[in-house]
């Protein structure tokens, strides 16, 4: 038996409600008799055809979107196949989260589909190992951040990197602590962007290579005192020039690329980049981007990149082309 009372019109709503959710959509609707041999089946309550049409005009009166042409299906839903699959990819593709908690987290999205969503992608648990995180603690890194953010709280962590047996280590013996701003991802990894007392340029630290995370009872540095924030703070933007997460000061960059690069330059950039010139050799973009991350992407992209400015990343990026020359030799 169902733990609702029999007598209870609501939860009788309830169930023909979650029958609906759980068994139909456009492409499989229920009859009437469906439904009452579904009520018996699934909670043993015992209905009435009648009953059921009752409940389902009060069900539209609540505000439900039921259609009941050609037979009785839920039209809108909490989230639509779709919404749920790329929340599910998310996830699955997530290198932030441990392999069990990806698998569970999965398991609890799958279950706000329907049976026929469910069927679909029964599949995705079960695809080839994908790399995850080995800090169990991310979720609970999450909870404790988000909370001294909220509160205006400092936070005190381990910061870990892996040694040789493929296991975390601590970094150093003193924890760090900073203050704590916002949570960001990139490339399927959570980053914290906090500052320290010391500095008043923004660090960025990844959630899964934090242990020992607690909020601490100070309140951090007002943001207004760090110079990104000087002129107004812009998450996008500040996700556009530092595509690394590397900390440090942004330079105003510019380069010659090829035409085909349009794709990569907006994947990487969004379109806060100006095309400044074009010529038989390609175009000339500028760009504000951190100065690390701009020498990485430019070696990343190096057969189809020239950076002209400003000298010093030049002659870093030059320097590095000559040292890596030299393994080849």
């Amino acid at each position: 038996m169902y733990p609702y009372g029999l007598q209870d019109k609501k939860a009788l709503n309830m169930l023909i409600l979650e029958i609906l959710e759980q068994y139909t959509d456009s492409d499989h609707p229920l009859t009437q008799m469906e439904i009452v041999d579904l009520l018996e089946k699934n909670y043993g309550v015992p209905c009435t055809r009648q009953t059921v049409k009752n409940n389902l005009m009060l069900l539209g009166e609540m505000g439900y979107e039921i259609s009941m042409e050609g037979g009785i299906c839920l039209m809108s839903r909490q989230f639509e196949n779709a919404e749920l699959r790329m929340l599910i990819d998310s996830v699955l593709f997530s290198r932030t989260l441990s392999g069990k908690q990806a698998k569970r987290l999965i398991e609890k999205l799958t279950g706000l589909g329907n049976k026929y969503f469910r069927a679909k992608v029964k599949h995705v648990c079960h695809l080839p190992k994908l790399i995850h995180s080995d800090n169990k603690q991310v979720l609970l890194n999450l909870d404790v951040l988000n909370d001294a953010i909220e509160q205006e709280r400092k936070v005190r962590f381990t910061y870990n990197s892996y040694g040789k047996d493929f296991q975390l280590h601590p970094r150093r013996e003193e924890p760090y602590i900073v203050n704590p701003y916002q949570m960001v991802t990139n490339q399927g990894r959570y980053y914290l962007l906090c500052s320290y007392d010391t500095s008043n340029r923004l660090s960025h630290y990844r959630l899964d290579y934090m242990t020992k995370l607690e909020m601490l009872d100070v309140k951090v540095k007002p943001m207004d005192q760090m110079e990104d924030f000087v002129q107004g703070y812009s998450l996008p933007k500040h996700m556009e020039e530092h595509i690394y997460m590397f900390s440090g000061a942004s330079v105003q960059v510019k380069m010659r690329v090829r035409a085909v690069n349009m794709d990569a330059l907006i994947d990487w950039f969004g379109k806060g980049f100006r095309i400044v010139q074009e010529d038989a050799d390609g175009r000339i973009v500028s760009v504000v981007c951190n100065e690390m991350a701009m020498k990485y992407w430019a070696l990343q992209y190096g057969e189809y990149v020239e950076v002209l400015e400003p000298k010093s990343l030049r002659e870093a990026i030059c320097d590095a082309i000559d040292w890596m020359g030299s393994f080849y030799r």
